[in-house]
């Protein structure tokens, strides 16, 4: 037996750690430059949406669609539903479904970063900017731990619980918040 696998001994932690503190240094890099950054109020809008507040709202849905994909999948390739075995193709629909996902993040957070900054004037501003730094962060983690084959098996389930509990948060205050205050309107 080798020696990181001896009894005893945590699988990967040092991997766990680095893959972390990574995680973290996105997370803060984020907070601090969207807290530094001169908010420019200038909106990015895509052709079809009526403002960048709709657009972002309307992308943050999708991705958040895609995030349920994730969470569904994931359950299945892990044995959570009771006599379901997941198909052949669930880890393939699990990776671009979350490549996807993550793509769909990124115009909202350049206009999030760029356009309005790190927010803190109401309690659902602060969280939805606490909530954004998080995602990218734990994201990053998970995505850094995905190439390590001695991570702690537990990691990534925990990993992927956080980012999809951090999505449902971000999309809670954002589009859920817009869709309530503007309507459904694109």
């Amino acid at each position: 037996m080798r020696a990181s696998h001896a009894v005893g001994r945590p699988r990967g932690s040092g991997g766990l750690l680095v893959a972390s503190a990574v995680g973290s240094l996105v997370t803060v890099g984020l907070g601090v430059y969207g807290r530094l950054h001169e908010p420019t109020f200038v909106a990015i809008n895509l052709a079809g949406f009526s403002s960048g507040v709709a657009a972002k709202a309307w992308l943050a849905t999708a991705a958040f669609v895609l995030v349920l994909v994730q969470l569904v999948t994931a359950a299945a390739m892990y044995g959570r539903f009771p006599r379901i075995v997941a198909p052949s193709w669930a880890g393939a629909l699990h990776r671009w479904s979350g490549r996807a996902a993550v793509l769909l993040t990124v115009p909202v957070a350049v206009h999030c970063l760029y356009a309005l900054g790190f927010q803190g004037g109401t309690t659902r501003t602060l969280l939805h900017s606490l909530f954004g730094c998080f995602f990218y962060g734990v994201f990053v983690t998970k995505m850094l731990l995905l190439q390590r084959s001695h991570a702690p098996r537990w990691s990534l389930p925990v990993l992927g619980g956080a980012v999809f509990t951090v999505m449902t948060a971000l999309w809670l205050t954002s589009s859920v918040w817009f869709f309530t205050t503007s309507r459904l309107t694109f």
